[in-house]
């Protein structure tokens, strides 16, 4: 017999696999009837067990190591900003119990972006829980084509299950549920409908103001002149650059855990303690970071 402590050990250690098996599994088993194609770029951090927390207030890490997914908790249902890869759902829905709610209390999904490790459990979420779904208007196409209209990633078929949009969101659009009131921010560039999300929580000492970012990383070495299909790239990510900067929070998070340095900030046996992601310094660092990669890529443009 294990005991508890022996028991989490192996969990931990095999809930990777299983779950990497479950998404490889999915595709092959989904691949002749939705004509999906192979994950591009994948990277075995996306399914890499992380322990759920709590990050401040009502606001929970549900995510993988790397693919950071968050639920907002209320009264009256909860809100889960992304989903991870197709297959994820399984791992989002045991954190969800983990941290004492149901995943059937979701109500409403956003996310930062329409790319596959970021929407690929829409799908699979939306069915078990019937949550609306919010998009920026720039990415519902993508979105409900499975990402093939994807500017960068797309032309060549399905690359997770499509999902319609219930709502189109823009740039200073307020989702509300219940107490909770979420700012919309169109930061686009990475996708077309890039988003960061702004909003307060509270817990006994004081109320912080959060930032979910969605950093404009650039994708390739492609020249912006190269890219047809978003003919506004280069203005989209110079706008994003320049309003990401100014942006005032107590705490910030993003898309991708070692984005905000998730692994150094915090170990998974840690206590609560939100203060752990008042960086302002490594924020804008990477804000800095995704600047200058632009800037590469703007000179190879007009080269």
């Amino acid at each position: 017999m294990f005991s508890g402590q022996q028991l989490m050990k192996k969990f931990n250690f095999y809930f990777p696999i299983f779950l990497l098996a479950a998404v490889l599994s999915f595709f092959c088993i989904h691949s002749t009837a939705q004509k999906l194609i192979p994950l591009p770029n994948f990277k075995p951090a996306w399914v890499k067990e992380y322990k759920p927390f709590r990050i401040a207030g009502n606001l929970y890490y549900v995510g993988s190591y790397d693919l950071g997914c968050y639920l907002i908790t209320t009264p009256k249902g909860h809100i889960l900003i992304n989903t991870g890869l197709p297959g994820s759902d399984t791992m989002i829905r045991q954190h969800v119990e983990e941290l004492g709610f149901k995943i059937s209390d979701i109500r409403i999904l956003l996310t930062n972006q329409v790319h596959f490790d970021h929407v690929g459990g829409f799908a699979a979420i939306k069915k078990l829980t019937g949550a609306r779904v919010m998009i920026q208007e720039m990415d519902a196409p993508v979105l409900a084509d499975g990402g093939n209209s994807d500017f960068f990633m797309g032309g060549h078929g399905l690359i997770f299950q499509p999902v319609k949009a219930d709502r189109l969101l823009h740039d200073r659009d307020t989702v509300t549920l219940g107490d909770m009131q979420v700012v919309v921010l169109h930061h686009p560039g990475h996708t077309k409908g890039s988003c960061s999300f702004l909003f307060d929580v509270k817990d006994e000492a004081r109320t912080y103001r959060i930032l979910i970012a969605n950093l404009p990383t650039v994708l390739d070495d492609t020249p912006f002149s190269g890219m047809p299909t978003y003919l506004h790239a280069e203005k989209d990510y110079a706008y994003t650059l320049n309003a990401m900067k100014n942006l005032q929070f107590d705490l910030w998070l993003a898309a991708h855990a070692s984005q905000f340095d998730l692994e150094k900030k915090r170990k998974q046996d840690d206590g609560y303690h939100p203060e752990a992601f008042a960086d302002r310094a490594g924020y804008d660092k990477a804000i800095s970071d995704c600047y200058q990669d632009y800037l590469k890529k703007l000179a190879a443009s007009h080269h």
